[in-house]
């Protein structure tokens, strides 16, 4: 992936920070990891099934610095958030800053949607984030730690064909707010909530929304990345907001 990382990447406002990004192996979690690496993070990354793309985005990492490494972890799996939060933690003896990054994404009619999908999609997007900073809160607890949640655009507006997603993100939102304020002043939590992010090649569909977007485009992987970055380095009394990341979509 080229990228060109933003000014505060390259002031390496990150140098020593240990940085743990769920689902940190591809798409906009590689883009996060490679940006805050550039900021000079020790950066490690979860992934599940897609070791192939961890172990390219950890040699990535190196290539910047950063003593990286990838963990396998099931986000909605307690057993296996509770070992790969403590492995992590044991390697880089501590955690500064945890980015819940690691989901999924279905389209389905609202009334065709099971009962197992409906739960898959929690288990995941709401679950997930809960169980991790759940795990990780004694680490970012003893050195004025950081969490940034990645959200969506889905999680403010109701999409039609997205039920489950939607609903799940905007509990997400509900649930960094409560982390915000559970667990200050220690902790400070935020999220970032992307819109449309073009990865790849885009169809119809999403030239007809960067059509609609004021700023005439969809968003990058880079454009949310620049957010968390933001959020990683801002004042650390900054917490419980939410920032969209959709060039105005909403509006």
């Amino acid at each position: 992936m080229s990228r060109e990382p933003g000014d505060l990447a390259a002031s390496k406002a990150l140098t020593g920070q240990r940085v743990l990004i769920t689902g940190g192996a591809k798409r906009i979690g590689r883009a996060i990891a490679l940006d805050l690496a550039a900021a000079g993070a020790r950066v490690a990354i979860t992934y599940r099934e897609s070791k192939f793309e961890a172990d390219q985005t950890v040699a990535d990492l190196a290539a910047e610095g950063s003593d990286a490494f990838a963990v396998k972890c099931d986000v909605s799996d307690e057993a296996s958030v509770n070992a790969a939060v403590a492995e992590v933690v044991q390697k880089m003896h501590g955690l500064d800053l945890l980015i819940n990054n690691a989901g999924a994404f279905e389209t389905a009619p609202l009334e065709q949607i099971t009962a197992e999908q409906w739960d898959a999609m929690f288990a995941t997007n709401t679950r997930g984030p809960f169980l991790v900073a759940k795990a990780a809160h004694g680490a970012l607890a003893a050195g004025s730690g950081r969490i940034v949640n990645i959200g969506s655009l889905g999680g403010l507006h109701p999409w039609p064909t997205h039920a489950h997603y939607c609903t799940s993100k905007a509990a997400l939102h509900m649930l960094s707010q409560t982390m915000a304020k559970a667990w200050a002043p220690e902790i400070s939590v935020n999220c970032v909530a992307p819109g449309m992010i073009a990865i790849g090649a885009t169809d119809a569909a999403y030239e007809h929304l960067a059509a609609k977007t004021p700023m005439k485009r969809n968003g990058t992987p880079a454009d949310v990345a620049a957010a968390v970055l933001f959020f990683a380095t801002a004042p650390h009394f900054i917490t419980g907001q939410l920032l969209a990341v959709d060039g105005g979509l909403a509006l």
